[in-house]
């Protein structure tokens, strides 16, 4: 076979197109007949947080104080946290079993997590069903707020003889709304002791009239007993009744369509994680506790202000970021961090209408502390005098505690004011509230050289005034033209006079 010949063509060079340089002429006349502007706009480019999740969500809806704050990398969004610190933080949303106790519940969930702490929301019968939420750790801190919180529930009432139909069971539930008086029945583990209870809302669902059965729905107060709201429907009916069945539907701000799991959940998920290190059914079966919160109106700090706050530190105005409308006097409030994260439950003392028109003040007190110490760094006690106090502890100049000692400069002992010493509190405080006192300086003239008699003293002043009262009380009437001469002497040498409010 003849050698294949290999033509090879030539490349096609692609032809770059020639840019056309303005010249200069055009360019200056580009300029003048062009304004090259930002132009100010109306529209602001918004920000959608409607997804954001937790205690972040509509964030960009709340009233802004300042946006000026140094960021700090400590602290993370609840939902991003190590898997063991997220267990430790968060809480369970448990389908309660029917017979175990809710405290064998409980003891069972610190064993098959491995946690030192756990508590529930609210106690529910052996035989009684439904929403549980179980806190682990940190998130018991909530527990007591949980418990007090409003509860649903769905029963199934019993009635011991026949009635007219379901109207008539309908009506009764109606008239058992309100504030109630109940007794704890046999079975509780209360004292039996006549308390008042409030059913918000009831309604019947279904009534057979054939098994003499009524399933109703109740949304009441925390503590309230549907065994013996049963037992006074069936005496408002005449018939005598009984509770059948219960089931708890909702638990504060949880419902059982809230991502509610069973125990059989919180076993496999463990499981899943031991032996296969994989943590995502984990973190479906728990939750952050700052779901908990959502209810609750928000505050932001800044960054720095954080760690004192969990310190014990009041909840000043220059902290606050942001807030939200409608925080009113005495109401219980959340204090958040920029990432999302709880830090406390407070008491609100000043208004959104105050805190919008404030530049200083105590925002909210302290209820419960939620984040642990020290998760942010320390940033208060760095300013010109703790920086000095610190310095002369070092040199010896100061004891431990910062107290003064016989080496301790006198400068410092006049300046430094110790307000954890009670005693200098008080001085301080009565300094304060001391009334002003407002002097007119009055020119005095000017002395020649030959005048000898320096002015009196202020102190000698004092004494001498106290003479002269002494002598007019001994002797009225006596001397009076000489004390006068001499109280104008004084003043001229003074050269002040003192004008009392």
């Amino acid at each position: 076979m003849a050698d294949a010949e290999v033509v090879i063509l030539p490349k096609k060079h692609k032809k770059k197109k020639d840019r056309k340089s303005l010249p200069e002429e055009d360019v200056a006349e580009i300029q003048h007949a062009e304004e090259f502007l930002i132009k100010p706009e109306s529209k602001v480019a918004q920000l959608d947080t409607s997804q954001w999740p937790l205690l972040l969500k509509n964030f960009d809806k709340l009233n802004v104080r300042t946006a000026h704050y140094t960021p700090l990398p400590s602290g993370s969004n609840p939902l991003k946290r190590e898997i063991g610190d997220y267990i430790r933080t968060g809480f369970i949303n448990l389908d309660k079993p029917s017979n175990p106790s809710s405290h064998e519940v409980v003891a069972w969930i610190r064993r098959i997590l491995r946690v030192e702490k756990t508590g529930h929301s609210g106690t529910l019968d052996p035989k009684v069903t439904g929403c549980l939420i179980v806190c682990i750790e940190r998130a018991t801190r909530l527990v007591k707020s949980q418990q007090s919180a409003g509860k649903e529930y769905v029963g199934i009432v019993w009635l011991h003889n026949a009635i007219e139909g379901g109207t008539q069971l309908s009506r009764a539930l109606e008239t058992l709304t309100g504030a109630l008086f109940q007794r704890p029945p046999l079975i509780a583990a209360v004292k039996r002791q006549l308390r008042v209870r409030t059913i918000y809302e009831s309604k019947m669902i279904e009534y057979d009239p054939e098994r003499r059965l009524g399933i109703f729905w109740v949304s009441c107060e925390a503590g309230t007993y549907i065994r013996t709201l049963c037992v006074h429907l069936g005496l408002l009916l005449r018939v005598g009744g009984q509770m059948q069945e219960l089931r708890r539907v909702r638990s504060g701000v949880m419902s059982e369509k809230d991502h509610m799991v069973t125990m059989h959940d919180v076993l496999d998920a463990q499981w899943l994680y031991d032996n296969h290190k994989d943590e995502s059914y984990l973190r479906r079966v728990v939750y952050p506790l700052a779901k908990l919160l959502t209810s609750h109106k928000r505050l932001v700090m800044k960054d720095s202000a954080v760690n004192a706050i969990c310190y014990g530190a009041k909840i000043m105005l220059p902290g606050v970021l942001r807030y939200e409308d409608g925080i009113e006097v005495n109401q219980e409030i959340v204090v958040i961090t920029t990432k999302g994260e709880a830090i406390c439950m407070a008491i609100a003392l000043m208004t959104t209408a105050v805190i919008s028109t404030c530049d200083h003040g105590i925002v909210a007190k302290i209820k419960r502390v939620i984040m642990e110490r020290d998760t942010y760094p320390r940033k208060w006690g760095l300013g010109p005098k703790a920086s000095q106090k610190r310095l002369m502890i070092k040199q010896g100049l100061l004891d431990k505690p910062g107290k003064p000692t016989d080496s301790t400069p006198d400068t410092w002992k006049q300046e430094y004011v110790d307000y954890s010493d009670s005693t200098k509190r008080e001085v301080v405080a009565e300094a304060v509230k001391a009334p002003m006192v407002v002097a007119e300086v009055v020119k005095a003239p000017k002395r020649n050289e030959s005048d000898e008699t320096p002015p009196a003293a202020p102190q000698l002043i004092k004494k001498e005034k106290k003479k002269n009262k002494k002598d007019k009380k001994a002797k009225p009437g006596e001397g009076d033209s000489d004390t006068i001469k001499k109280k104008k002497k004084k003043k001229k040498a003074k050269g002040v006079e003192v004008v009392s409010e």
